[in-house]
């Protein structure tokens, strides 16, 4: 069955949008300041690659015993984490530099990572950030085995343990990455034939990069520290393991708890396919920020601000502290939300209390229709 192809309509000729908008050219006006992350961000990528390669570099000296070796690897999946969502992030939505060839270079990251470019930025830039909370268009929140995350997935008598045994599988994240890539070219490729436009077609040059990029990333990860090293196979693969599983943790909870918490929406569109509200009014219904320290924002590359982020995607996120004040009194003045948690603690105790609900039918979690939410 083709899907639908989502449209927003600002039905009741919201003003919301072009008045923050305004609002926040003139900050940077007044400001003097680049919407990128420029000089200011290279220091922030030295610093996280240098948290993912020195113990990389430290175990390759063979100077160390197996356990001190899991010890570095914690390390480096701190640091792969890090990288991630503070360096490759910003510079795949085009913010670290106001230079393309600089984003292009840190964006490269996520080969480094075992990811993909091209599927990240369909994936995420494209499809999540435009379809925020859709089910079957974000496929942030869509065909998750053994998770439910939105009520419109078949409830499994499993689920009801999977705000237990979520985060178990949230460390499986960066392992997908290994074969999930190939699947999901070759899902894109099909939807590109079958009409979809919004997803660009793996090219055979893709396809190239693709292979070439996994080959480098294992030679990387496995090649070169078993030949390095005095470790056997069963001892790498045992650090390998806990490298992608602290990596897959902090990403996948960083990025749930934006979405998949309580009071961040996830609407159903009419049947045609129409979202009766404009796409930053959406954007606010369905994205929450948390409050936390500053070293963490620091760490996870403003991560805490989504709501600013999805609003403003292409502006760095070393600005959204500045930012967050002048979006959350516009959305005052229009009477349109603002989800922010109070800490991380609590976001974390409001996306266990959101897995729990969605695994039990005793307690479903409404369907809203796009129509009842506009402001």
């Amino acid at each position: 069955m083709k899907r639908p192809q989502i449209k927003f309509v600002n039905a009741d000729k919201s003003k919301f949008f072009p008045t923050l908008r305004e609002r926040i050219d003139a900050h940077f006006v007044a400001t003097g300041r680049s919407r990128y992350g420029n000089s200011v961000m290279i220091g922030k990528a030295v610093s996280m690659l240098l948290l993912f390669l020195i113990p990389y570099g430290l175990i390759l000296s063979n100077q160390f015993t197996a356990r001190q070796m899991l010890g570095l690897v914690v390390i480096m999946g701190i640091g792969k984490a890090g990288v991630g969502m503070a360096v490759m992030h910003d510079a795949n939505h085009g913010s670290f530099s106001e230079k393309t060839w600089v984003n292009n270079l840190f964006g490269a990251c996520l080969f480094l990572l075992g990811g993909n470019v091209k599927n990240w930025k369909t994936q995420h830039n494209t499809l999540h950030h435009t379809y925020t909370n859709i089910h079957e268009h974000d496929e942030d929140i869509t065909g998750k085995p053994w998770l439910r995350l939105c009520p419109s997935e078949t409830l499994k008598p499993y689920h009801r343990f999977q705000h237990i045994y979520a985060f178990g599988l949230y460390g499986l994240m960066t392992f997908s990455f290994l074969a999930k890539d190939f699947r999901l070219a070759m899902s894109y490729n099909r939807q590109h034939a079958a009409g979809n436009k919004t997803v660009d077609q793996f090219t055979r040059k893709d396809m190239n990069v693709l292979i070439v990029s996994k080959i480098v990333y294992l030679t990387f990860i496995a090649v070169i520290p078993l030949l390095a090293t005095d470790l056997n196979f069963g001892q790498w693969l045992l650090g390998f393991i806990i490298l992608h599983f602290v990596a897959g943790l902090i990403l996948s909870i960083i990025f749930q708890l934006a979405h998949i918490v309580e009071g961040a929406n996830q609407p159903v569109p009419c049947q045609a396919g129409t979202v009766q509200n404009a796409w930053a009014i959406h954007q606010m219904h369905t994205t929450a920020n948390f409050t936390c320290p500053r070293w963490l924002s620091w760490y996870i590359g403003g991560l805490d601000y989504q709501v600013e982020h999805h609003l403003f995607p292409t502006v760095s996120h070393i600005h959204y502290p500045a930012l967050s004040a002048i979006v959350r009194q516009t959305a005052n003045e229009f009477g349109v939300p603002y989800n922010q948690k109070p800490s991380f603690g609590e976001a974390l105790e409001s996306h266990i209390r959101v897995l729990r609900t969605l695994g039990n039918s005793y307690a479903p979690i409404p369907v809203l229709v796009e129509e009842e939410l506009v402001h």
